[in-house]
């Protein structure tokens, strides 16, 4: 999965990706090594303008909400509280949390889930310059011997030669019925692991569906059928075109979570 993402970049760099010198008054938003998807906070996305072959960049609340409409029915700020975190009902039973940071692309269409109208009517892109995933390796023995509890190491992974980079993604307003709060909320579109990723996120397997340029494009501007949308949504980048390293098991707390970080005892990745 993808929970922590981030979109540190060059001005530069930015303006020469899409040419677009009007947003640069909007760069600050632009300017954060890490976005921790927990804090449910406001992340950079690309999204269309509509009825046009242009593209804005604005900022979403990472945390996809449900349309009010449907259920769970989630009209406040207070529901969507509950709706994240879980709680405790009238009859003293606990209601689950939900975790719609990120949207399993293979499941994006199906006729229950909440992100179908929007992987139909509302597809974005997430902006990247890095996402952080971990791996979990068999803690070792006195004797070497691999043990049942495991550690985990944090990598940062990004794309070769590409400061900036695009996450398939979908948005869904929202309104607050007490206080008219207008919200635009987003997921991240994940899909299975390639080969470099395995390694990495190596328990469930999952990595963000990162976007050539080209499907970026057609994701965005595309008349899309179904069966296309779930081509584009499972997408996976070749192992080839990216790159990875670890950082310091705090990196969430760090002053600079981009600093390498070796393990002496950590096998090594296998770039295919």
């Amino acid at each position: 999965m993808c929970y922590y993402n981030g979109t540190k970049v060059t001005r530069q760099e930015y303006i020469r990706l899409k040419h677009l010198e009007k947003l640069v008054a909007n760069y600050k938003f632009l300017d954060n090594p890490m976005h921790n998807g927990f804090a449910y906070g406001n992340v950079p996305v690309m999204k269309r303008i509509e009825e046009k072959e242009d593209v804005d960049v604005v900022e979403m609340e990472w945390g996809f909400i449900p349309d009010a409409g449907r259920w769970p029915f989630i009209e406040t700020r207070a529901q969507v509280k509950q709706f994240r975190e879980g709680y405790t009902d009238a009859r003293g039973r606990f209601q689950k949390a939900y975790t719609t940071l990120n949207a399993v692309s293979e499941e994006l269409l199906l006729k229950d889930k909440w992100y179908r109208e929007a992987a139909l009517k509302r597809r974005c892109l997430a902006l990247s310059a890095g996402f952080y995933e971990y791996r979990h390796e068999a803690k070792l023995g006195k004797k070497g011997q691999p043990l049942k509890a495991t550690e985990t190491f944090p990598y940062r992974v990004g794309l070769k030669d590409s400061e900036v980079f695009y996450m398939a993604a979908i948005w869904q307003p929202w309104t607050d019925a007490e206080t008219g709060e207008y919200v635009e909320s987003m997921a991240i579109v994940t899909t299975a692991s390639n080969s470099l990723m395995s390694q990495i996120h190596n328990v469930k397997k999952r990595m963000p569906t990162v976007l050539t340029e080209d499907l970026a494009w057609e994701w965005l501007f595309g008349d899309l059928n179904e069966k296309r949308i779930t081509e584009i949504a499972t997408f996976q980048i070749p192992s080839s075109a990216m790159e990875a390293y670890t950082i310091d098991k705090q990196f969430r707390t760090a002053e600079d979570p981009l600093v390498p970080c070796e393990y002496p005892l950590l096998p090594a990745l296998v770039f295919e």
